[in-house]
């Protein structure tokens, strides 16, 4: 029966369920709040959607928005996350994608972190061009199958497999997901490290409170490019186990032991109370706190072709 699902959890058991009256105390604080909402991410004017349509051979990192990339890599087009909705809930998208849908190449993988609605947006995946596969957490593929999508790959953490000569790890985050009132932790949650041939690999950690499983992956991968959370972390006090303050999201740039820090899940939607302003403000004001090389942190633009040289 569906109730009698398996139901996944964090490491360490922490948890990340909340109360009613949680809930209730976080949308009273919210109400009291004043935020400023005006600032949006700045968009790529130049987008060369013709060659990134016929580009095979040239690495390429395009940020789409909040937690969606397009990766261009070994000749593969790889979508993270890939999110088009204009609304999130009762709210609209405060900046829109960085690319137009229907501009894509051919899409051969989709990676997915968890089920939230905010990372996973069936709409979108059925508008994709090509026949691609799809590599989701354990337990995802049944709601895949039963939307129709048949190209499916289910993933427990550290688990990996192999396309075109690139390497894709599911990895683990300090987590949860829901798509709906009984479906509760029934597919699982975490990151993706994508290795290719004998450069870096490139980490993308999805959905995730701070915790010790950031040193492991530092330790069991040499990683080059982190895609790192900064948003949604307000109230501090309700968010904290499963989003990380811009701050936490440095010291999990230094477990991993990365190269670069690309920060991402900020300025799409809000999903929280803080805003797009104040999440770049306290990352950028941190690392200049901790005294790192500026060239290890690059704030993309939405739609911006970049790959480190």
């Amino acid at each position: 029966m569906f109730f009698h699902r398996k139901r996944y959890t964090n490491l360490d058991d922490v948890p990340t369920g909340k109360t009613f009256g949680e809930m209730l105390q976080w949308r009273k604080e919210r109400k009291a709040k004043i935020k400023d909402l005006s600032y949006t991410i700045p968009q790529c004017r130049e987008v060369d959607l013709a060659f990134l349509k016929r580009n095979r051979t040239a690495p390429l990192l395009v940020w789409i928005g909040h937690a969606s990339f397009l990766l261009q890599i070994h000749g593969l087009n790889i979508l993270i996350d890939p999110v088009w909705a204009n609304r999130m809930g009762f709210e609209k998208r405060l900046s829109p994608p960085g690319l137009p849908l229907d501009e894509l190449p051919q899409i051969d993988i989709v990676l997915v972190s968890h089920g939230h609605y905010d990372h996973l947006d069936f709409p979108t995946l059925r508008r994709l061009q090509g026949n691609p596969q799809f590599f989701v957490p354990i337990g995802l593929g049944r709601l895949f199958r039963k939307k129709g999508f048949r190209r499916i790959s289910e993933f427990s953490w550290w688990e990996q497999a192999e396309h075109g000569g690139v390497s894709f790890h599911f990895v683990p985050a300090q987590h949860w997901t829901r798509r709906s009132l009984f479906d509760t932790n029934t597919s699982h949650w975490g990151g993706w490290v994508i290795q290719f041939g004998q450069e870096p690999a490139l980490y993308f950690s999805g959905d995730s409170g701070y915790f010790r499983g950031f040193q492991e992956i530092g330790e069991r991968f040499s990683i080059g490019i982190a895609l790192m959370p900064i948003g949604a972390y307000e109230p501090e006090w309700f968010m904290s186990n499963q989003h990380m303050t811009p701050e936490e999201s440095i010291q999990a740039f230094l477990d991993l032991r990365a190269s670069l820090f690309i920060p991402m899940h900020y300025g799409a939607f809000r999903l929280a109370d803080d805003t797009p302003k104040e999440a770049l403000d306290r990352l950028q004001r941190e690392w200049k706190r901790r005294e790192l090389p500026s060239k290890q942190l690059r704030i993309l633009q939405l739609g911006e072709m970049y790959w480190p040289t």
